[in-house]
C-alpha cells in the first residue's frame, strides 16, 4: 500500500490543475451566460466542464487508500482534538474518493443502472463533514495560537487566572476607556456605555490578535482559506445552501490555486 500511495501522490499537482480548469470553465460559463453568449458555445464549455469533472474522477482511482493511510497517522497524534479531527476527516475523505470512484464508474458505462443522483449526493455528503471537520482544526489551531501570543503579551501578576478581571481593572489599563477611582468607591458611569466599550475593546483586541497570528503563520492562514472556499462546493451541491455556479466557479478556482501553492512550496502546507 506504501508504494501505491506513493505513486499515486505523483499525480496530485496534476489533479489540482485539471481541477483549477474545471471550475475556470464553470466560472467561464456563467459569464458568458450572463453576457448574452450562444447556445452552442455554452454547451462547448460545458462539455468541456464534464469531461475534466470525469478526468478528476479517474484520477482519483486508488485515493482512498492515501486517505486511510493518512488516517492511520493521524491516530497516534498526541493531541486529542487534532486527532479526533483529522482521523475523522481523513475517514471521511476515504469515503468520498470511494463514492467518486462508483459514480465514475457509472459516468463511463461500466455501471449503466447506477443512480448518479444519490452516489453524487452522497459523495458530497463526505466531502462536506471532512471540510467541517478541516475548518474545526483551523480554529482549534487559531485558538491555541491565540492562547499562547496572549500569554506571551499580559504580565502574570495582572491577575490570577481563578479570578477573571473585573469591569474596572479593564477601564483603569486601557487608556481608552473612562477612568474610574477605585473598585470600591467607583465614579458615576453610564453602565450600558461602559460594559459596551469593554465588549468592543476586548473585540478589537481579539481581532489584532486574529491578525498577527494568522500573518505570522502563513499555512494555518491558506488552509484556512482554502477549506472556507471549498465548504460552498458542497452546500450548493447539496441544495443546503445555493450560491450560484458563478460563486462556486469563483470558489473552486481560488481553492485550487491555494492546493498548487502548498504543492510548489511544501512549507505552505500546514501540517501535521
Amino acid at each position: 500500500m506504501d508504494s501505491w500511495v506513493r505513486f499515486n501522490a505523483t499525480s496530485q499537482a496534476k489533479e489540482r490543475l485539471i481541477r483549477a480548469a474545471q471550475y475556470a470553465c464553470t466560472l467561464l460559463g456563467y459569464t458568458l451566460q450572463k453576457g448574452g453568449a450562444g447556445a452552442e458555445l455554452l454547451k462547448l464549455i460545458s462539455q468541456l466542464e464534464a469531461h475534466m469533472s470525469l478526468t478528476r474522477k479517474m484520477m482519483y482511482l486508488g485515493s482512498s487508500a492515501e486517505s486511510l493511510e493518512a488516517a492511520k497517522r493521524a491516530v497516534h497524534l498526541s493531541d486529542s482534538v487534532l486527532r479526533l479531527c483529522l482521523t475523522v476527516a481523513h475517514l471521511n475523505k476515504a469515503m468520498y474518493f470511494a463514492c467518486d470512484n462508483v459514480l465514475w464508474a457509472g459516468k463511463t458505462g461500466l455501471l449503466p443502472q447506477l443512480d448518479q443522483y444519490k452516489w453524487s449526493h452522497r459523495s458530497f455528503r463526505y466531502y462536506l463533514f471532512a471540510l467541517i471537520l478541516n475548518l474545526t482544526r483551523d480554529a482549534y489551531e487559531i485558538h491555541l495560537l491565540m492562547e499562547r501570543e496572549a500569554r506571551s503579551h499580559t504580565p502574570k501578576s495582572t491577575w490570577s487566572s481563578s479570578s477573571p478581571p473585573s469591569p474596572y481593572h479593564i477601564m483603569n489599563e486601557d487608556p481608552s476607556l473612562p477612568a474610574t477611582s477605585s473598585p470600591a468607591a467607583p465614579a458615576p458611569v453610564n453602565l450600558p456605555k461602559t460594559v459596551i466599550t469593554i465588549v468592543m475593546t476586548r473585540l478589537r483586541r481579539q481581532l489584532h490578535m486574529l491578525v498577527i497570528v494568522l500573518r505570522s503563520n502563513p499555512p494555518l492562514l491558506l488552509d484556512l482559506l482554502k477549506n472556507s472556499c471549498d465548504i460552498f462546493i458542497p452546500l450548493e451541491r447539496l441544495g443546503i445552501y445555493p450560491t450560484g455556479p458563478g460563486f462556486v466557479g469563483a470558489c473552486g478556482l481560488a481553492s485550487s490555486v491555494l492546493s498548487i501553492l502548498t504543492i510548489i512550496h511544501p512549507w505552505l502546507k500546514l501540517k501535521p
